[in-house]
């Protein structure tokens, strides 16, 4: 893991500011960005973790991608899931090179479900893979393997890789190999910032440095949306239709003279949303600061705040002067 960016200088505090009490900090090159003085807000969900393993990093990442698609988030996807990274094959339990993923859902049992499809579907089909459990000293074990064993016509018999029980499934390719059961575990989602920006360019460029550095210098954690940015922040309900989420207007730069809630400063014109879920808060929080980090180094970037919902939404805080660990 990387060593993490300096930390921001507070230069001063602005607490008539229109749009909420600010932090004003300096970054280390040298231009000064706002920090609302806010807090993420965050919910339990539960999370599976799978470790997936082939014979070379291309088709490990490829089983891995096809895995974690359409799970941005659970208002609408049926999981969250994402890539939390590779690992060695001196750290693997066949000696191949891995790729951990993170599936997340509200319950154990659509968890199970997800993990099945997810398993069966997209990483049982994908050349030279495995799949092994990566939450072993979870209280919760899910049989997804024992379930997944029938596609194996009768023809499936049991074994052991080190110490894990699987199952060797048939394939037409040789064998496909799977743990009998995987953990599950009471994680964390919804960890987030903005990226408030004077353009979509630069705005943009924070958003994938943010994920550059969470990648590189946090772990346990990822970020569902696409590349890990979300464009298109969602608030709870609708003002004119019957869903359960719609458009977060107040932060939509094409609706700021229009509307009289906008929560947008004139001189931004574009705004990003990092999410995070993670194996547990303190996880989450270490992303969040150093994404946020990476973020305001970028000129372009005029302010970055968090959504919460007044504490109504989840258990948990992630105060943005915590986790950027200024005062």
């Amino acid at each position: 893991m990387m060593q993490s960016e300096t930390r921001p200088e507070v230069v001063g505090y602005d607490e008539k500011d229109k749009f909420g009490p600010c932090f004003i900090v300096k970054t280390p090159k040298g231009h000064t960005v706002k920090v609302s003085d806010t807090f993420a807000e965050m919910f339990p969900l539960w999370a599976g973790r799978v470790l997936i393993t082939a014979d070379s990093e291309k088709w490990a990442l490829t089983a891995a991608e096809v895995a974690t698609g359409f799970a941005t988030s659970v208002i609408m996807a049926p999981a969250e899931a994402g890539i939390e990274g590779l690992v060695p094959k001196e750290k693997t339990p066949d000696e191949r090179i891995g790729a951990l993923i993170q599936i997340y859902n509200r319950s154990r049992f659509d968890l199970k479900t997800q993990m099945m499809l997810r398993i069966g579907q997209c990483i049982m089909t994908c050349p030279t893979t495995a799949a092994f459990d990566a939450l072993p000293n979870a209280k919760r074990r899910l049989k997804v393997g024992r379930s997944l064993r029938y596609f194996g016509d009768g023809f499936q018999k049991k074994g052991l890789v080190g110490d894990r029980k699987v199952w060797r499934i048939p394939v037409m390719e040789g064998e496909f190999i799977v743990q009998d059961s995987f953990g599950a575990a009471e994680a964390i989602a919804g960890g987030n910032f903005l990226i408030f920006a004077k353009d979509k360019n630069s705005g943009l460029q924070a958003a994938e440095e943010a994920i550059k550095a969470i990648k590189n210098r946090a772990s346990e954690v990822i970020t569902p949306f696409p590349g890990g940015v979300c464009r298109s922040g969602s608030k709870a309900g609708s003002l004119k239709y019957k869903l359960k989420a719609s458009t977060n207007h107040p932060f939509c730069p094409t609706l700021k003279k229009i509307i009289t809630d906008s929560q947008l400063p004139e001189d931004v014109n574009s705004v990003y949303e990092i999410v995070v879920n993670g194996l547990t808060v303190e996880a989450v929080k270490k992303a969040m600061g150093e994404g946020i980090k990476a973020t305001i180094n970028v000129p372009g970037v005029l302010r970055v705040s968090a959504g919460n919902y007044g504490g109504k939404l989840g258990p948990y805080k992630a105060f943005l002067k915590e986790v950027l660990g200024i005062s």
